[in-house]
Formats: structure tokens, sequence, C-alpha cells
């Protein structure tokens, strides 16, 4: 009850919280509960050209876990990539470390985010003076006229699985790079203001609790953030039927993940109460891995 209530304070810290934040400095939520496992969802197609993917994630509020939508979101400027957060083990508690956006792609945990996020920098596209290339091997762009656009995958014989936090018991096993431990030291911007309305309403919608939706969340991706209806937007597989999302449109769009997790994938998440820390044991089975294509790296956001 101790550690709950602590999760309970620092929750309410993120009103306060500036939307800049330095390098490297986590968010204060602190819990002594594992976050869910991610769950499997069919990315929207981009709404327009310049939007770069942001890719869901689990947050934390007095009711418990709860899963923000991954989305299509316009970038502050010009040259910057979207680093994400993760939940990582440290001192005996699961703390929350902040997203940002930067020239360079920092450490997120280690965590297969999927859709260019595979644990390791950004196989999604890169900026090539201020126009933004997408790779279609991980980005749904094909329903629109986005023409800076290449194909490049290379198959690489990664474990992966859905395990959303860094460290602890049956976390991912991951520690940063030179690379990324350098981006760290970059200057950041946090989240723009259409993130923190993304995530707001996120946390207003009782749907999205973990506790509801057993990490099956009826909207788990959307074409635009704050934006909860229309064909647009995804649910995720498993989710109950008649929820608010449909089923995208365009045809045959990449997954973030293999259809049907391999055989110890971690169980479905019932409650924040009842679930134990250290229930997400490393699944098995591979995903593609997409390579750099010549004149730039995505991973680095190289112009």
């Amino acid at each position: 009850m101790r550690n709950l209530f602590r999760g309970l304070i620092a929750a309410s810290i993120l009103a306060v919280l500036p939307l800049a934040a330095p390098a490297g400095v986590f968010v204060g939520v602190s819990v002594n509960i594992a976050p869910p496992a991610l769950p499997v969802y069919v990315q929207p197609a981009i709404p327009a050209p310049g939007y770069l993917w942001t890719p869901g994630y689990w947050a934390w509020a007095p009711t418990g876990y709860y899963w923000v939508p991954g989305t299509w979101v316009m970038p502050p400027s010009a040259g910057v990539l979207w680093t994400p957060g993760y939940w990582g083990w440290t001192n005996g508690a699961y703390l929350w470390h902040a997203g940002y956006w930067g020239p360079h792609i920092g450490f997120y945990g280690g965590v297969n985010y999927g859709y260019g996020y595979g644990g390791v920098g950004y196989e999604g596209g890169y900026w090539h003076g201020n126009q933004f290339l997408y790779n279609t091997t991980v980005n749904n762009v094909r329903s629109i006229n986005v023409t800076n656009v290449y194909t490049r995958t290379v198959v690489n014989n990664t474990t992966v699985t859905r395990v959303s936090y860094n460290g602890g018991t049956g976390g991912v096993v991951a520690r940063p790079s030179p690379a990324e431990l350098s981006a760290a030291h970059e200057r950041h911007v946090a989240f723009t203001s259409e993130q923190r309305a993304h995530e707001s309403m996120a946390r207003g919608d009782e749907s999205l609790r973990a506790s509801v939706n057993g990490g099956h969340p009826r909207i788990a991706a959307t074409a635009r953030p704050a934006s909860f209806t229309g064909h647009d937007v995804v649910a995720a597989r498993g989710a109950p039927a008649g929820a608010h999302a449909e089923a995208p449109r365009a045809a045959s769009p990449p997954t973030a993940y293999a259809p049907h997790p391999a055989a110890g994938a971690p169980p479905a998440y019932h409650s924040p109460a009842a679930a134990p820390a250290g229930r997400a044991p490393q699944g098995g089975g591979h995903e593609p891995q997409q390579g750099h294509p010549e004149g730039g790296h995505e991973g680095q956001g190289r112009r």
C-alpha cells in the first residue's frame, strides 16, 4: 500500500511538469507493479506527409496503468526524431523515463515498440534536409500520395517479445550504447501540445485502463493525436467488439508484432492490484529489422 500511495502522489506531479525537460531526467512516477505487455495492433495510415509515428505506451494514473494509443504527430521542427519513453526497474520500483524529441535517437530501454522502434535506434526513416523520407517496410504510408519513400529490409535474428519494461524480473536486458548516452546529453524538446492532449484524453478514457481491457485496449492506435473515433482508429488484437475503433482502410499495412505471439509471451493483464511484478518472460520468434538506406542513417537522424 505504501508503494502504491507513492505512485499515486507521483502521478499527480505530472500536471505541473514543464513542457521541456533536461536530457536523461525521468518523470517522477514510481510504482512497484510491472506494466502490462505491449498490445498487438495495426498501424493506421499516415494522415498527411510530414507526420512522424510515435508508438503507444502504458502510462500510470491513480486508477492504475492505462494505454496511450500510438499516433502520428507533427514534429516540433524539422530534423528531430522521437525517442519513446520507457519503464525501467531501479532500486525496487518501476520508474518512467519520459520520451523526447531530439536530433538523434536515445536509449528507450531496449523495448520493441514496433514500426521502426525495434529496441535500438529508429529504422522508420530519416531526415534529408527539411524533408523526412519514410521506410515503407515499417510505415503505413501507401494510402496517400507520399512520394518521399524508400524500402529497405534486413532480416536480423533478434528475439522479439512484447515486454514493455527494462530490467527487473522478466524485463528487457539492455544497456545504453555510447551513441545513446551521447544523445541523452543533447538539447531535447518534450511533449508537444498535441501529444499532451492525446495523453490527457487517454487518461480520461475508462476503456484504456489495463484493469478494464485486460491488456487489449479498444483504442490501440489513432491516425491523429486526441482523435479517438472514426475509421482511422484501430483496436488491439483481442479487444472486445463494438469499440470506438474500426479496421483501417489501407490494404495490408505493416504490423508492429507477429500476428500470433510465440509461446511464452507475457500473459494478459487483469488488474493493477493483482498483477505481480515481473510477469513478462522473454518470448520467441523473429521480426524483420530494417537497414539503412544510402545517404542517411535513420537511427541517428543524419541530415
